[in-house]
């Protein structure tokens, strides 16, 4: 029975979303800059170290005597590392990304009423806006190399090819320079505006559901012969028992970021918070938590333009909010996950 009034509505209390970009692992190989036609896997090794005490120590050890005791202790560990051969000069980071349409569209919802009218304040937003403001930056944050994280810094080249597939084959395909693109700002005037805009026309209608969209992404990173090169961390639940103190991902021995990692990066477009002047893009989430800073900026109770108080006023109580909240709302519909009312 359908809901008599507008006030009678209700977040549903089961409301989940499948994300829309679907990026795979990112594989390492290593190679040479100029003629890229022998790519070996970058492996993962071990080695076992002999480190020195340099955490911040109680007050009670200050003292001069404990202070030496504490050094002579040897800080024995064993860690996973990851290189370059010593006769290559280049990473090469591939993965490929699957854009789906069906923004809004709820994979489970236990309220039909709630469903309606979510799909209509999606669909009222993306026949005014499209998704072209989103997809411009999802693109922006392709060429640019943001996923590459670690392996970006201090690289002395960075070449991003992004390639439509059709059939397993590369349609079409652009190469940006990708320090030629900033991190803090997605200012497309550089002189790859060109095919930064033929990418962002294709992801848009890729959400939008016009085409099937699967994209075959490689950054090539000049890092300098056997240079380190910086997998994804492991995270390891049963600490008592695990021998090394870090322990990075490998995908059938060949090292490789998370595709959650792969992810953050490509969403890492959300510059519509208070302090985002000071602080540049952060990944979409609900809260604007930025874990590494121990920080969620966007407050329910305080800046008050988190997921759901945006949500929740624009669908249950008809109040639109602005323009740039209205992208950060969809880009979270886009990211995915559960967001039922809490019972």
């Amino acid at each position: 029975m359908a809901k008599d009034t507008k006030d009678a509505l209700k977040t549903a209390s089961v409301l989940a979303f499948e994300r829309k970009l679907d990026p795979s692992d990112a594989l390492f190989h290593a190679g040479d800059w100029k003629s890229r036609d022998n790519w070996k896997p970058v492996s993962i090794g071990e080695k076992s170290v002999r480190g020195t005490i340099s955490n911040r120590l109680k007050t009670k050890d200050l003292d001069p005597a404990k202070l030496d005791a504490q050094i002579e202790k040897p800080n024995l560990q064993t860690v996973d590392v990851a290189a370059l051969p010593h006769d290559t000069d280049t990473l090469r980071v591939s993965f490929t990304l699957r854009v789906l349409a069906g923004t809004g569209q709820p994979s489970a919802c236990n309220d039909s009423d709630y469903r309606q009218k979510l799909l209509d304040t999606v669909k009222g937003y993306v026949d005014k806006n499209g998704f072209t403001e989103l997809a411009r930056r999802y693109a922006h944050n392709l060429a640019n190399g943001r996923f590459l994280w670690r392996n970006r810094i201090g690289a002395e080249q960075v070449e991003v090819e992004v390639a439509q597939l059709v059939d397993g084959k590369a349609a079409t395909t652009w190469r940006f320079d990708g320090l030629a693109l900033s991190l803090r700002n997605f200012d497309n005037s550089s002189e790859s505006a060109d095919a930064l805009g033929e990418l962002t026309q294709l992801i848009a209608g890729g959400l939008a559901g016009r085409q099937h969209v699967l994209l075959r992404v490689t950054a090539y990173v000049r890092m300098g012969a056997g240079q380190e090169v910086f997998p994804s961390q492991e995270l390891i639940l049963d600490k008592d028992n695990s021998k090394k103190s870090k322990t990075l991902y490998h995908v059938d021995s060949v090292a490789g970021l998370h595709s959650q990692k792969v992810g953050n990066a490509i969403r890492s477009i959300d510059t519509w918070y208070q302090e985002a002047e000071a602080n540049g893009p952060i990944a979409v989430e609900p809260y604007g938590s930025v874990t590494t800073q121990g920080k969620a900026y966007r407050q329910p109770r305080g800046t008050q333009d988190d997921f759901y108080t945006l949500l929740d006023n624009w669908v249950l109580k008809d109040k639109a909010p602005a323009l740039e909240q209205q992208h950060f709302v969809i880009a979270t519909l886009i990211r995915g996950g559960v967001f039922g009312e809490a019972g």
